[in-house]
């Protein structure tokens, strides 16, 4: 099958980048970190503006009823600036959750209009990031739900809770849909971190000198970024691919769920790779807090066991072999 971006995707990417660029998000996330979380609902709202938060979203709540590869396309640009908060589960879990569960209303359309909601859906995804307004699915009944005692993470922007079923709001809800939009939107959050890590690396390599020459003319720097670029752009189809399974858009005998795994592996050692690389590039300057690569090293770390640890969805993988 032949595919490629249409104009469309492409300038949603660069309407989410510039806006993203403009706002300054590694100061906001820093912010973020320290309790502030003013700055970074500002440009949430501000995403909500421009249609992101309701991509999945049907119009007649505020959406544009767009689709999986649409959110993807987003959702890599919005890794590659590491916006904190609960996104995936407000851009891409949710939505489908309560269409799935057949939920309308203020609950849908305060998601279109830029709401910070979180949910938990375990096992996959026992945790929780904090949000002022939470939902839970247990053994299939959907609930409002209220926050537990906050756990740090290793991402000092992404603190997560358990949940506790307060009120039921469905019964009897398929899972399967929302789970796996939750992992493709993950997936794609690696991937522009991935994506920016390269590029932080790259452009150090060219300005940082020894012995008289940027160090990116030395082959070892070389092949380290250019290992990088390859698991990158290796990765980047499958999660296409697999936006394309989940709108329906391949074969019928397809395995979407093995595709969306798959995907997410892929973005996650992808991701994996390029912090590792990248730390090796800067020197020890990566590692300070001042640095914005600490910021994706660390969001790298949390969100390659989100969704699905790579154990999880290789063993899924396994299984329909």
């Amino acid at each position: 099958m032949d595919f490629l971006l249409s104009d469309i995707h492409d300038d949603l990417a660069s309407t989410v980048d510039a806006q993203l660029t403009k706002a300054d998000i590694p100061a906001r996330a820093r912010a973020w970190a320290t309790g502030d979380r003013t700055a970074v609902t500002e440009v949430f709202a501000a995403l909500a503006e421009t249609g992101v938060n309701g991509l999945l979203i049907d119009e007649s709540a505020g959406g544009s009823s767009a689709g999986a590869t649409e959110l993807v396309v987003a959702m890599e640009q919005i890794g590659r600036h590491a916006l904190p908060g609960p996104v995936v589960e407000s851009i891409a879990v949710l939505p489908v959750l309560f269409r799935t569960a057949n939920i309308t209303g203020e609950r849908v359309s305060a998601l279109a209009e830029g709401t910070f909601a979180t949910c938990a859906v375990p096992p996959l995804a026992p945790l929780a990031p904090l949000a002022d307004t939470a939902y839970l699915v247990h053994d299939g009944v959907l609930s409002v739900a209220t926050a537990g005692s906050p756990v740090a993470t290793v991402d000092p922007t992404r603190t997560v809770c358990e949940l506790s079923a307060e009120s039921t709001l469905a019964e009897n809800v398929d899972t399967a849909d929302a789970a796996d939009i939750g992992t493709l939107a993950t997936a794609a959050q690696l991937l522009g971190l991935a994506g920016a890590m390269l590029t932080m690396a790259a452009e150090y390599a060219q300005a940082r000198k020894q012995f008289g020459r940027a160090i990116g003319s030395f082959q070892a720097v070389k092949h380290h970024l250019a290992d990088v670029a390859i698991a990158v752009e290796m990765a980047r189809p499958l999660v296409l691919g697999a936006a394309l399974g989940i709108d329906g858009l391949v074969p019928e005998d397809t395995d979407v769920r093995r595709d969306v795994a798959a995907a997410k592996v892929a973005a996650g050692d992808a991701a994996y790779l390029a912090s590792r690389r990248a730390l090796q590039v800067l020197g020890a300057i990566g590692y300070t807090s001042e640095h914005d690569l600490s910021l994706y090293l660390t969001k790298t770390r949390a969100l390659r066991s989100t969704w699905g640890t790579p154990a999880v969805l290789r063993q899924r993988v396994l299984e329909s072999l």
